[in-house]
């Protein structure tokens, strides 16, 4: 079962983390890595929305700097009073991103991996236009910045809460709702999903939408921990999402696929991150080593589909 495998994985790099340092096993150091884990898990969460319809999201890492950079600079409008409206602006930029997203795979009928190629590179260009191709200049508000790096509830980080409520509320429209039993059905076969009278059009558009509002969500994070946007802040969070999903279980081919399991793909990626860095592996081998895991898994549940017809 993959959710167990990955689970024994993470325990096992810990115990092998705390050969290398005792301080592995400390409490603060797992609340720390928990924290950096809840900026991947956001992120997850639309990847696995997107994976589960048999899609993919290719615009994340420049959506993820647009909720940054967009959030910050609404911070400074009006002389100060944007910071009212910074977080839900930003969060908004990145739900109209994946709006475009959902109306190109879903109305367009455009191959997603295609069409959100393409936003991310029209993303990415808007924020070189935005910012004249300089590091922003604007600043992330007193909110954004507690919200990332805060401690407000039970000494967790507020960061982990986020992702935590995030989480639920995935959970809740996975399994409890109609739209959630519709994500599943338009994976394992749209057209049978469609002749059984599920709006499958509205159902990729809503998933995309989503995703979109994930990743700039994870940008206003970043932004309040490291106080300012800066350019291609989401760069380093594509390959680390869909390893965690297709590692947490996630067919990559759709269809089938647990919350729980994309958690425990999340904790497991971030903490081989840890550990890579730790012994100094440079950051190519670390993509080498998720674009190996990725094809494998894609391999597997390829197979497995081909069988199973």
């Amino acid at each position: 079962m993959p959710v167990v495998a990955a689970a024994l994985s993470s325990l096992v790099l810990v115990l092998l983390g705390s050969l290398y340092s005792s301080n592995f096993l400390s409490a603060g150091y797992l609340l720390l890595q928990l924290q950096i884990a809840s900026f991947l898990g956001v992120v997850a969460t639309g990847a696995m929305l997107v994976i589960l319809l048999g899609g993919i999201d290719l615009s994340v890492p420049w959506v993820v700097t647009v909720g940054g950079v967009m959030s910050a600079a609404a911070a400074g409008w009006w002389g100060g009073a944007g910071a009212n409206i910074a977080i839900p602006f930003g969060i908004a930029c990145g739900a109209l991103c994946g709006l475009v997203n959902g109306i190109g795979v879903a109305y367009l009928r455009v191959p997603s991996m295609i069409f959100t190629l393409g936003v991310n590179a029209v993303a990415q260009g808007l924020v070189v236009v935005r910012t004249g191709g300089f590091a922003p200049q604007d600043r992330a508000t007193p909110a954004m910045h507690l919200i990332a790096t805060g401690r407000s509830f039970l000494g967790l980080p507020n960061a982990l809460l986020v992702w935590i409520v995030i989480g639920a509320a995935t959970v809740f429209l996975l399994h409890r709702t109609t739209m959630g039993r519709a994500i599943y059905a338009v994976g394992n076969g749209e057209r049978v999903a469609y002749l059984s009278g599920v709006d499958t059009r509205r159902v990729t558009l809503l998933c995309f939408v989503i995703a979109g509002a994930c990743s700039a969500a994870v940008g206003v994070l970043l932004t309040g921990y490291s106080t300012k946007a800066y350019q291609a802040m989401g760069e380093a969070y594509l390959l680390p999402a869909i390893t965690a999903v297709v590692l947490g279980g996630t067919n990559i081919l759709g269809g089938r696929g647990s919350y729980l399991g994309t958690v425990v793909g999340v904790v497991l990626i971030t903490l081989l991150q840890s550990i890579l860095s730790v012994i100094q592996i440079p950051d190519m081998v670390r993509q080498i080593i998720y674009g190996t895991i990725i094809i494998g898994m894609l391999l597997i549940y390829g197979r497995g589909r081909r069988v199973s017809e």
